[in-house]
């Protein structure tokens, strides 16, 4: 019997690469519109070459970017990109299509709801305190609180630990097959896919399911009900 569901945060629950997408061209332009002499071409390039040498959730691309192209950081330039970039990523951080739906019919089912994210604690809470839904999961488990990402077991046997379920009682629903579906299933843990939030133009996910919206979970969890009577 499901008894609780394991969810990946970024590009499962909200489309987190358009909203640093958006984030990162507001930015940009607000740099260049403080002076800063580089087109909008060359700063955003820029940008994301650091962000693959550094990780995502670098929090000093801007200062980076300066202190390269021009040997020192402009104060103003660097507070316009990122007063700019905040506004931006506030106002582009949306739930994905049904997301509450799903979310409130799996609370009224009775089930446990956490998230493995492998993004910093800070950064996590922040989204899930944005996007509202900070009192909706027990436990947030991210990268800080096992020294572990995913695949590695540990941010799933952790979440299980504080749920105090087994794998056969979970379903881990996530955007990564390599990472979410990888993990999980190598514990004996049931994985659906959210390929509705795949940015890697997957062709076969390896989870056990495929969803297209997450209000498709419902159906997956009213199956496997049947198939234990």
């Amino acid at each position: 019997m499901i008894r609780g569901i394991l969810f990946d945060l970024d590009n499962t629950l909200f489309d987190f690469m358009r909203m640093k997408q958006n984030a990162v061209e507001a930015a940009a332009s607000a740099m260049i519109d403080s002076g800063m002499p580089l087109s909008m071409e060359e700063a955003t390039e820029r940008i994301y070459e650091i962000y693959n040498e550094r990780g995502i959730e670098y929090q000093e691309v801007f200062d980076q970017l300066l202190s390269e192209r021009f040997g020192a950081i402009d104060p103003k330039w660097l507070a316009a990109g990122i007063v700019a970039y905040r506004r931006a990523r506030e106002a582009a951080l949306e739930l994905y299509p049904h997301v509450n739906y799903a979310l409130t019919e799996l609370l009224k089912r009775g089930l446990r709801l956490a998230v493995i994210s492998d993004a910093p604690r800070n950064q996590a809470w922040l989204r899930l305190c944005y996007l509202d839904l900070h009192h909706i999961f027990d436990p947030v488990i991210t990268y800080e609180d096992t020294g572990q990402r995913k695949p590695l077991p540990g941010p799933f046997e952790r979440a299980m630990e504080l749920l105090q379920l087994k794998p056969q009682e979970v379903l881990m629903v996530g955007d990564w097959p390599e990472r979410d579906m990888v993990g999980a299933k190598r514990l004996g843990i049931k994985t659906v896919f959210a390929r509705y939030g795949d940015t890697f133009d997957t062709k076969e996910s390896g989870a056990d399911y495929d969803i297209d919206d997450l209000g498709e979970l419902l159906p997956i969890l009213d199956q496997l009900e049947a198939e234990k009577d």
